[in-house]
């Protein structure tokens, strides 16, 4: 790989730089060409896959888990629950505030799209040793601990 590294910058450090951004590019395109059989876009599912982890969310939780603005996230969930992915609801303990909750569909397509990402990363690892992969799991382990600290 050719690497433009500035003065100072480790060269493991800018290899695992542009590697994690030639993987992550790659995965963007393969996600989108899955989703496209599902006829869901990718920022629906962002927010059906927060929903699925937390559970019924406001409609500004949900945005703060997005990093979007609620402005932008309303048409998202208008579209999500005309397609009956999910379904806005009175919170029982304040009936003033709405929450989301996911509903059978959106589970549903959870399912099958988790499904066709691991099929074609089982297609992608297929020749690699479990050794290998224990490797592959320490080291991305140990890159999601740190990065999630900050």
């Amino acid at each position: 790989m050719l690497s433009t590294q500035p003065a100072g910058v480790d060269r493991q450090v800018a290899e695992i730089e542009e590697l994690l951004r030639a993987v992550g590019a790659i995965l963007k395109k393969r996600a989108r060409d899955i989703l496209s059989n599902f006829r869901i876009t990718p920022p629906q599912l962002d927010a059906l896959l927060v929903l699925n982890e937390h559970g019924e969310l406001t409609m500004g939780e949900l945005c703060q888990r997005l990093f979007l603005a609620c402005s932008t996230a309303t048409d998202l969930i208008d579209r999500m629950e005309r397609n009956q992915l999910i379904e806005r609801v009175r919170d029982t303990a304040d009936r003033r505030v709405i929450r989301l909750r996911l509903l059978e569909k959106g589970r549903r397509i959870i399912a099958e799209v988790l499904e066709a990402r691991r099929s074609y990363l089982s297609g992608v690892l297929g020749d690699v040793s479990p050794a290998q992969k224990e490797q592959i799991i320490q080291s991305l382990q140990i890159l999601s601990d740190r990065m999630g600290r900050g």
